[in-house]
């Protein structure tokens, strides 16, 4: 899917039905977190899903790892649950390990980040949540 001509609704319907390897940044055992019930929602879609957080904890059975960088194979997906302020490394990393796409949680915005994404060829979701986004394409 080419970025520079796919819409975001394409875009977003393109992510949620391919089933992929999302890394998950920001994502911890916190059952209190959003991360936590999103990525679970991921995994039942038939997504699989990489943790990525300090801490580096083995969250819903997939272990974790402290930066993208540290991920063992392709990623499709980088899924960013930080702040906005956060954001702009995060896709450089993404940008440097090959992902395919980035998706900005909902109230993460980084303008400079998502067009650097796009330069690169990264389909780029912004203020979406995938978990919303799936259910009103009656997704699990």
């Amino acid at each position: 899917m080419d970025s520079e001509t796919v819409g975001d609704e394409q875009a977003v319907d393109h992510l949620l039905r391919t089933p992929g390897h999302w890394a998950v940044v920001g994502l911890s055992d916190n059952t209190a977190r959003p991360a936590y019930d999103v990525a679970a929602y991921l995994q039942r879609i038939g997504h699989r899903i990489t943790p990525v957080h300090p801490s580096a904890a083995t969250v819903h059975g997939a272990p974790g790892v402290a930066r993208l960088g540290d991920i063992d194979g392709p990623v499709d997906v980088v899924d960013l649950f930080v702040s906005s302020a956060r954001v702009g490394p995060v896709v450089d990393e993404a940008i440097a390990v090959g992902a395919r796409a980035v998706w900005f949680q909902l109230g993460v915005h980084d303008e400079a980040a998502a067009a650097r994404a796009r330069t690169a060829g990264l389909l780029v979701v912004t203020d979406r949540c995938p978990a919303i986004e799936g259910r009103r394409r009656d997704l699990g």
